[in-house]
């Protein structure tokens, strides 16, 4: 009788560290969908920026069009990445966005009426400041990821991870060939 009581305590316990480590994971895949949601809201809120940016540059510098077409057409290209959910997508035109917005900057240092609009500095404030929390969500994902990714990794938690169909997520990457500077010429 003792045998079967010692038998079925070790089994209650086996099962309450397989529902442990089964809510641990789910906790860190849901920390990982979070921190990319977090990415998704501020590059939508970079997006919602730069029409109000565009429109203020078209004023001091209508010559300058092909650069807010392309603006305009990387915004959209950027929505489109983070509608499909694909990590590598979006990665991949927020790098694109990012090199143009540097074109853009310099195309504000080029006409030094510009740099004193008011709405401008405003605007450029703002985006800055977007451009750092864009920066902060990219880090908290990569990291949340990393967490989630070593747990189904790691032993006991790989097999409750395998046994429920965990998977890996990627990290949000720049390509090697998008981390450098932009060439930028008038």
């Amino acid at each position: 009788m003792i045998i079967a009581i010692i038998i079925i305590a070790i089994l209650v316990l086996l099962l309450l560290i397989w529902f442990a480590m089964y809510n641990g994971l789910v906790k860190k895949r849901n920390a990982v969908n979070e921190a990319y949601a977090q990415i998704d809201t501020q590059l939508q809120r970079r997006g919602d920026l730069i029409p109000n940016l565009v429109a203020t540059v078209k004023g001091y510098a209508n010559h300058e069009a092909k650069v807010f077409h392309d603006i305009a057409e990387l915004r959209s290209a950027t929505d489109r990445a983070r509608a499909t959910g694909n990590v590598q997508d979006a990665s991949q035109a927020d790098a694109v966005f990012g090199r143009t917005m540097a074109t853009l900057r310099a195309t504000a240092e080029a006409y030094p009426e510009l740099q004193a609009s008011r709405n401008f500095q405003q605007l450029q404030e703002e985006l800055a400041s977007t451009e750092n929390k864009v920066g902060f969500a990219r880090q908290h994902y990569n990291a949340s990821t990393n967490t989630y990714n070593t747990a189904i990794q790691s032993v006991p938690t790989n097999i409750v991870a395998s046994v429920h169909g965990f998977r890996p997520f990627g990290f949000f990457q720049v390509e090697e060939s998008k981390r450098q500077a932009p060439d930028v010429s008038f």
